[in-house]
């Protein structure tokens, strides 16, 4: 029977109850309820009759409740909730919160997984503290030790794979972090008291047989309410690169000029590095906005990385964004953006190509530019799907392009510098691009390189760092937008939004009162400038529709 004892973290029951009886999709993720008369615990919006209010208890995350020895709902599962570790401002917020925060999210990335992969000695080691104090403060943040809360992750992780795709248990337990299907089965029924293969059976799902083509898998990725959908696929359908991505709109048509379309599903392909061995394929994301999910397909030969594509797909939609402590900070000066969101990246080296590509360009400029790099350099791929045929280039292609040849792209001289730069800092290991990478570091490494300013550093940020509190102070478009004239008058202004600045950028720029002219240079050749900030601007739109 599991423990009754009080969650570690203090939680206001009475509310939390109301919004368990109300399923409010608001607070999913941010909490789960657990009933001891069942040994089940469950999200906000779960169907199941209403528990009586003294068998609840609450916890703030799955593994604390996991530890407390009760097993997650099999109707609403947990394992579909928006992750809820919070955001750390650096500079306003407790160091040993923020370094417990930074933890989580190196945890929360499917490559540390595994079994060999970083441990929390790693961990400390890369956050600059010992194993012992970072062990300590995470049991005070979370309630758990880290090696608790990885293990939950890998569990619900396998639990999604098992209840909604037919890989073999094989595939879901290294695929989950697992070194043997041996050991993913007694971690499983040491938890959950269940078996694998019987979870499986009861959810209807049977694994490939052999011979036939192959199918794509498909699982549903939950976020909270509200979320201008049309919005982010607007975004993605003006950068959309010919040969790897796609915007589809409802009746499949090319929107005309002017027009505001309602769209509906993005494709795009997909090369994963795992070590020594790429996985490439592709996937669609289409939204059903009456559960609040997003359904991922995803090709089949991604399989084996199947975590890290949910991460990615999470990070690119911004799945985990939690809009109403966001509003909170953000809604009176910005009352038009509530459903708006910071578009992310499947690929941050490619995030911060695109980037370079963009700068002191138009958004259709910088597409020409992108698509033209794609047909040159990008590995061809064979897919179903209509207009996706080659993947982005690595790394190594764009550090061996010459510059004769990226040239003929009209790539200038200063823009291919910038490139090689990027290219070579990621081939060799020196720079991290992705959400689990020291953001201060990461973005001061970024303005060494030639070509690369704060405003650029600051966009890779915002997206491809997934870093909330980015803030381009410089930016033109940005600073008319706040009625201000100096990067320093923006700065200061911005100081009551964080750690949401990311967001203020998002909703200032597409604030209704923004010109839609926005287009001098920035002061500065090397960073991204206001033209191309307003630009990237205006296709992501205020919840009244879509910006011409």
């Amino acid at each position: 029977m599991p423990t009754t004892h009080a969650p570690t973290e203090a939680l206001e029951s009475d509310a939390c109850y109301l919004a368990m009886k109300t399923h409010d999709a608001r607070f999913d993720g941010s909490f789960f309820t657990a009933v001891t008369s069942t040994g089940i615990y469950c999200r906000p919006v779960c169907r199941v009759k209403l528990p009586r209010r003294e068998n609840c208890r609450f916890f703030r995350h799955a593994a604390q409740a996991e530890a407390a020895g009760f097993r997650p709902c099999l109707r609403c599962r947990p394992e579909l909730a928006p992750r809820a570790n919070g955001a750390a401002s650096w500079s306003t917020e407790d160091a040993s919160r923020i370094l417990a925060l930074q933890a989580a999210r190196l945890i929360d990335e499917p490559d540390a997984w595994a079994e060999d992969g970083p441990g929390a000695a790693q961990i400390a080691a890369r956050l600059g503290v010992s194993d012992r104090h970072l062990r300590r403060i995470f049991e005070v943040q979370f309630g758990v030790s880290p090696l608790q809360y990885l293990q939950t992750r890998r569990l619900l992780a396998a639990k999604q794979l098992i209840a909604d795709t037919r890989l073999p248990m094989t595939q879901v337990a290294l695929a989950s972090g697992f070194a043997s299907v041996r050991r993913f089965n007694a971690a499983f029924l040491e938890h959950y008291g269940l078996n694998p293969s019987a979870l499986r059976r009861a959810g209807g799902t049977q694994p490939d047989g052999e011979g036939g083509p192959a199918r794509p898998i498909e699982v549903r990725l939950g976020f909270r309410p509200p979320y201008d959908a049309n919005a982010m696929l607007g975004f993605f359908a003006r950068r959309a690169l010919r040969g790897i991505e796609a915007v589809s709109t409802a009746d499949g048509k090319e929107p005309a000029k002017g027009s505001k379309p309602t769209y509906v599903k993005l494709s795009r392909t997909l090369r994963i590095q795992q070590g020594a061995q790429a996985h490439a394929g592709w996937l669609q994301l289409r939204f059903d906005l009456e559960r609040e999910q997003v359904l991922l397909s995803v090709s089949d030969s991604l399989a084996p990385v199947l975590p890290i594509v949910i991460s990615r797909a999470r990070a690119l939609f911004d799945l985990d964004a939690e809009p109403m402590a966001i509003n909170a900070a953000l809604h009176a000066a910005f009352p038009h953006g509530d459903g708006l969101r910071v578009p992310g990246a499947v690929d941050g080296f490619e995030l911060a190509v695109r980037a370079v590509l963009g700068q002191q360009v138009t958004v259709a400029a910088a597409r020409t530019l992108g698509s033209r790099l794609v047909e040159a350099f990008g590995e061809p791929l064979a897919t179903p799907i209509d207009g996706l045929a080659r993947l982005f280039p690595t790394p190594a292609a764009i550090a061996a392009a010459s510059g004769d040849a990226l040239g003929q792209l009209g790539i200038v001289r200063q823009r291919q510098t910038a490139l090689h730069a990027i290219a070579q800092q990621v081939l060799d290991g020196k720079l991290a691009l992705h959400a689990g990478a020291d953001v201060p570091s990461t973005i001061a490494a970024l303005q060494e390189l030639p070509g690369i300013g704060a405003w650029t550093a600051q966009y890779i940020a915002m997206r491809a760092l997934r870093w909330p509190d980015a803030f381009p102070a410089g930016d033109v478009a940005l600073q008319k937008a706040l009625g201000v004239s100096t990067a320093r008058a923006a700065s200061e202004a911005s100081q009551a939004w964080r750690p949401w600045r990311s967001y203020a950028v998002l909703r200032a720029w597409h604030a209704p009162t923004a010109s839609p002219s926005l287009s001098s240079p920035s002061p500065s050749s090397s960073s991204l400038p206001g033209a191309d900030a307003a630009a990237t601007a205006l296709p992501l739109v205020t919840t009244a529709g879509l910006a011409a």
